[in-house]
């Protein structure tokens, strides 16, 4: 059986193939998955650890059901999904002589779902596909590759979100397609063309191997979705639910709890639907209840307060300037898909249509999209994509006194690379035994944000104009060191030439040679898997 799973920072979705009705559905699950409204099963993205050390959890609904959400309990995560992969600055909570990270917290919440998918029905492990932000770290998609190593499942796949979305919402019949993907902690915009060729081998990201596909097998006709432009940021629907939970402190000085917190994501939801909303808050404290009310004018000024807006402006300029680079124009966008809870916001609706028109735009199916769009990979699509990041070494800069980052490897370069990019370097001082070389991650600097604490709460940041998120990849003891000089180097002349690629299967890779020994002193040597 194939299954898909949309790891969400608010939700999870699951959903399997049909072989009788080849048809996507989606997977409700006793105990943790929960159904509101028009909403299809979703499983909440919570966790609760009742012994770190044995691996026991508790996971989804199951949390709230048990009234284990509360939130000053240390045992109690939500919205860890951020904190994978991310410069965190906050405290990790040791529990039963453990230290447990976000990276723990997620391996635990995957792998939990699939041994629930297995009690259900026992042929689950043949085929499993994950989908991941576009706008991820490589650490996030290395965790996830590592969590997938322990899964007993015989082939593993990863797919980004948004492509997902557009293969889910089955747009066969349109080219360049827009993905809104607004979800509980993210934003990610990607821009994709869909062409139709004859079916080769699929080409990547597989962590697993399993059985041929049915495109390698039946050589059937498909579609391949290409990767034209990405943008996103941390911005999502539970910053929304907190900005209504600061609101109703400020003006009714009630307290930020689990319940609260709920409270007003009832009231964002309901807002959607009606001009109006309110729900009853009872403090069983002090026995006193209140009344929390709000109308879509207010709801929106809190919205604009926070400059939502400007950040959506960011986003999709980033996206129209890279469509425009390659020659596409708005008018030339077939369809602009939504998904995630947050685009149910009639505000985003109207956002949206600010850019484009109605009539291109679809969101009857925010929840179950990406999920769908990802099993089309068991049924044989085939993808090409792009590097997400740029990566680029680490100099001094002498104008500005401190290190600065130099791009070698642009994002949007296709891999595996034809030709290498080349770099020249001598020696800084006399007698230099070796030389150094810290290669990075570069962020986008454009709308970056930076993931903190505040308190107990998990929060963004927005970086000012010209900053760079950087991940440094070798900035570690006997990993930075990437050539060894004999005889020495001096300065005022080339000591080594460098040549960096990214092979099909996103490895980084290095060549060095001396070019005063005429020696190659590392060939094609694997830095970092980028993926």
């Amino acid at each position: 059986m194939a299954i898909a799973i949309d790891f969400g920072t608010s939700n999870t979705v699951i959903t399997r193939w049909n072989p009788v009705t080849q048809q996507a559905e989606t997977w409700n699950l006793p105990e943790i998955s929960v159904t509101l409204a028009q909403n299809p099963p979703l499983i909440p993205s919570l966790l609760y650890v009742e012994d770190a050390y044995a691996g026991n959890v508790v996971v989804g609904q199951a949390v709230r059901d048990r009234g284990l959400d509360i939130k000053t309990d240390p045992r109690f995560f939500r919205s860890f999904k951020r904190g994978i992969g991310a410069d965190i600055q906050g405290f990790l909570p040791e529990l039963d002589g453990q230290i447990v990270t976000f990276e723990k917290v997620g391996q635990w919440f995957l792998t939990n779902i699939i041994e629930k998918l297995q009690e259900t029905s026992p042929d689950v492990g043949q085929s499993l596909i994950l989908t991941v932000p576009v706008d991820s770290f490589e650490a996030y998609r290395n965790w996830l590759g590592e969590v997938c190593k322990t899964l007993p499942v015989e082939q593993v796949r990863m797919l980004d979100e948004p492509t997902a979305a557009a293969l889910g919402y089955g747009m066969q019949d349109q080219q360049i397609i827009l993905v809104v993907d607004f979800g509980g902690g993210t934003l990610d915009l990607s821009l994709v063309r869909l062409d139709s060729i004859a079916a080769k081998k699929p080409i990547g990201f597989i962590l697993k191997w399993g059985q041929k596909s049915l495109a390698e097998s039946s050589g059937q006709k498909v579609k391949t979705a290409r990767v034209l432009a990405k943008a996103g940021q941390n911005l999502g629907g539970t910053d929304i639910d907190n900005w209504l939970v600061d609101y109703f402190a400020k003006t009714q000085g009630i307290e930020a709890t689990p319940l609260t917190t709920r409270l007003a994501e009832k009231l964002k939801i309901e807002l959607s639907l009606q001009k109006q909303a309110s729900e009853v808050y009872f403090d069983d404290e002090t026995f006193e209840s209140y009344e929390l009310a709000l109308d879509r004018d207010t709801f929106e000024t809190i919205l604009k307060e926070q400059q939502f807006f400007d950040k959506l402006d960011d986003s999709m300029t980033q996206v129209l300037q890279q469509a425009r680079r390659q020659g596409i124009e708005i008018a030339d966008i077939d369809a602009v898909l939504l998904v995630g809870g947050t685009v149910q916001i009639p505000a985003v609706q109207t956002w949206v249509q600010q850019y484009f028109d109605v009539t291109k735009i679809r969101c009857e199916k925010p929840f179950e999209a990406i999920a769908q769009g990802a099993l089309q990979l068991t049924q044989g699509i085939e993808l090409k994509d792009f590097l997400y990041h740029s990566y680029g070494i680490r100099y001094w800069d002498r104008k500005l006194n401190r290190h600065n980052w130099h791009s070698l490897i642009k994002e949007g370069q296709p891999y595996p690379m034809s030709e290498p990019v080349e770099l020249l370097l001598g020696a800084s001082v006399e007698n230099q035994p070796s030389i150094e070389l810290i290669i990075g991650e570069l962020g986008t600097q454009t709308g970056a944000t930076e993931v903190y604490f505040d308190g107990d709460r998990l929060v963004t940041r927005n970086l000012a104009s010209g900053e760079t998120q950087v991940k440094p990849l070798n900035d570690r003891q006997g990993a930075r060191t990437i050539a060894q000089l004999t005889p020495p180097g001096y300065p005022g002349s080339d000591r080594i030439k460098l040549l960096f690629q990214v092979d099909a299967e996103r490895f980084l890779r290095i060549t060095v040679e001396d070019l005063f020994t005429k020696q190659i002193l590392l060939e094609n040597q694997p830095v970092v898997q980028l993926s």
